[in-house]
């Protein structure tokens, strides 16, 4: 099993960009998503760490807001807690996908928890500042400072994009984004 790991910045387009490979996508951030809605282990955690700011299951998204917010240290807090539960989400999707030739791992801080050790093929997707943050500010719950502090936690874009084995100029226009997942995988099956 060929294991690709898509890198980029906060709003780079990740996850629309893994869709297009057309192969299985370990997607982390649905999988944060399910553990909070249904993981009531992880909410007795957080609220025994976070008192102060988790109150209510399933955890909501503005009482993680505001712990992140309120002290720098919360958002270890949370991600040593929730980190473990999404690698073991991963390991099964392995298990699940085992007889694919290739999986598309969609994992934001994949490097920065050093899962990239397994010689995983990594995918740095380059996209403009000024795009990232026009398509930024469309999302619900956008924030700047959240995406301050969720940035500081990221290892730069420009080690990122030296620790890769390919990147793909995001547009963000789907055929050309196709066009570039099809080239890449075709280089890749014929190594």
């Amino acid at each position: 099993m060929i294991k690709i790991g898509i890198l980029g910045g906060i709003g780079s387009g990740k996850s629309f960009i893994s869709k297009q490979f057309g192969y299985p996508v370990f997607d982390a951030d649905k999988q944060v998503k399910k553990i909070y809605k249904s993981d009531k282990n992880c909410f007795f955690q957080l609220k025994k760490k976070l008192p102060n700011y988790i109150f209510s299951f399933p955890i909501k998204k503005s009482e993680l807001k505001k712990a992140i917010l309120g002290n720098r240290k919360n958002l270890s807090i949370i991600n040593k807690i929730v980190h473990p539960l999404v690698r073991k989400k991963m390991r099964e999707f392995f298990k699940k996908n085992y007889r694919k030739k290739i999986v598309i791992l969609d994992v934001p801080l994949l490097i920065e928890n050093k899962l990239d050790k397994n010689k995983y093929i990594l995918i740095f997707i380059d996209a403009k500042k000024n795009q990232i943050i026009k398509r930024l500010k469309l999302r619900k719950n956008y924030s700047p400072n959240i995406f301050r502090r969720l940035n500081k936690f990221q290892l730069g874009l420009d080690q990122k994009r030296k620790k890769s084995n390919y990147i793909i100029k995001n547009d963000f226009k789907k055929n050309t984004i196709k066009k570039s997942a099809k080239m890449i995988i075709k280089k890749i099956l014929n190594k």
